[in-house]
């Protein structure tokens, strides 16, 4: 009843209105009605929307065949039809459709129906809901604006999956990054729109902000705040700019932070938010080393009532791909905990996921074998010169691997690491007396003195890690190491 788009503040859920000149009308340009209970067949008046660009009708009730008058919507770039019970065959109008536009560009093959025929290279399970779009539009750049705040793309900041990313200073002076989409990218429309859409839902200091998007024809990219430290790999593996090593304090607080910005996404977000990517590369620092969790392009949200979410298509990083995740296809939160798991060993190590000399071997089992002797100072990054307290890295060592447990029921939740990091910090402050973060005014991150007796921490942590991880003890060799 009445108009969609009309008045602009009041426009209705799911639908994102474009609005051109002042007494022209606006148009539905896209159309989110995923998991909506819809039944029955495809309505023909869909084929109304002249305008429309996206169109999501995936994981319904839906039944019968795909319409071919679909094929004639003349904006149509994305269309989603996956998760329902259609039959028959793609019909051929969207097919030739699909085919011409993909070599235009502009489509990126992303028809999706349920049989996934067509699909943008099977990564059919991103679903965006694309009306956060309609929030964007006070920040929404042309590629020109683009081209102007990069100084043509002069400066490279780094590439990832979806392309490359570049410096760029705004008209007052802010710097920002600006990451483009490359004609090579594996990544296309809905990740851009699932990275877009939560990107403007959550808000967190330990997740990346985004200031605004691109969205000019061929054209796609995400604008958000620079990060001048670079990613937490670049450190780990020393070629960041100035090739000093972390302490192991600062690793801690990396940690502890990069686990909150987890925790909000799994805890803080309604719906949760399964990341499906967390590496090393994922996680940036910025000019005080504080920590932001970046690229959502393959993150996927849940209902709070489901334990997990079965996807058709795997997708993260090798080294770091929860093994339950991979045999299942069931999607979980404590697929991002084993993740984290990974990262938080390669804190430890200084070593990456996957170790390539002598032989390939990944960090896990790595980290497990040198731990059966009780020896950590085998595990620990040798470039931090033995500078902690030894209780702190066994804690951190033994939250790690009950992180990356095979069995996600023995991994701890988010909430249960941030906890945990938080002891080991107060065991790190108890060697060094106070350690103060560079956010004072957090409450959470700054911690008195400890002062237990950790003698007997060592013991606990040992049989507790033994116990956990099934290690064979050495009877000849010490259990673990010698309290400081």
């Amino acid at each position: 009843m009445g108009d969609p788009c009309v008045p602009k503040d009041m426009a209705w859920d799911r639908l994102t209105c474009s609005y051109g000149a002042i007494g022209s009308r606006p148009r539905i340009t896209s159309v989110n009605l995923s998991s909506s209970d819809l039944n029955g067949d495809i309505s023909p008046s869909f084929t109304n929307l002249k305008a429309v660009q996206y169109l999501d009708l995936s994981n319904n009730n839906l039944i019968g065949s795909i319409p071919d008058a679909l094929s004639q919507l003349p904006s149509l770039t994305l269309l989603d039809l996956s998760g329902n019970q259609l039959d028959g065959s793609i019909p051929s109008g969207l097919l030739k459709k699909s085919q011409d536009e993909k070599k235009q560009g502009s489509m990126n093959n992303s028809i999706t129906p349920q049989n996934g025929t067509i699909t943008d290279h099977g990564k059919a399970d991103v679903v965006a809901d694309d009306r956060s779009l309609r929030h964007l539009e006070s920040r929404r750049f042309t590629y020109k604006e683009l081209e102007m705040i990069t100084n043509n793309f002069h400066q490279v900041l780094g590439q990832g999956g979806f392309g490359y990313v570049y410096s760029g200073f705004l008209e007052d002076g802010t710097q920002v990054a600006v990451k483009l989409q490359s004609d090579s990218s594996n990544q296309g429309v809905k990740e851009f729109l699932a990275e877009t859409d939560i990107l403007t839902r959550i808000h967190h200091m330990n997740l990346v902000s985004m200031i605004g998007y691109c969205m000019d024809g061929e054209y796609m990219a995400l604008v958000y705040e620079y990060m001048s430290e670079g990613t937490l790999q670049e450190h780990i593996e020393g070629s960041n700019r100035n090739g000093a090593c972390l302490s192991w304090p600062q690793r801690l607080r990396i940690a502890l932070e990069s686990a909150q910005g987890l925790e909000y996404l799994h805890k803080g977000c309604k719906p949760p938010i399964i990341h499906r990517d967390v590496k090393a590369t994922n996680i940036l620092l910025n000019a005080k080393l504080e920590a932001s969790i970046a690229d959502f392009g393959l993150s996927k949200a849940f209902n709070s009532n489901e334990t997990h979410v079965y996807t058709n298509t795997l997708v993260g990083t090798p080294g770091y791909v929860d093994p339950e995740y991979q045999t299942t296809m069931q999607l979980a939160t404590k697929s991002d905990v084993y993740s984290f798991g990974v990262v938080l060993l390669e804190l430890v190590t200084g070593k990456p996921a996957i170790m390539r000399e002598p032989m390939p071997v990944n960090i896990i089992p790595w980290t497990q074998q040198q731990l059966t002797h009780g020896n950590i100072e085998a595990v620990v990054d040798g470039r931090m010169c033995s500078d902690y307290d030894v209780n702190s890295v066994w804690k951190a060592a033994d939250i790690a691997l009950k992180c990356t447990a095979h069995s996600s029921m023995q991994r701890p939740t988010m909430t249960d690491v941030v906890v945990q990091l938080h002891e080991c910090i107060e065991l790190e402050n108890g060697r060094a007396g106070f350690y103060t973060s560079n956010n004072d005014n957090d409450p959470n991150m700054s911690y008195g003195a400890y002062t237990t007796d950790r003698s007997s921490i060592v013991s606990t942590n040992n049989i507790e890690f033994e116990r956990e991880h099934n290690l064979r003890r050495v009877p000849t060799i010490p259990t673990g190491p010698a309290a400081r």
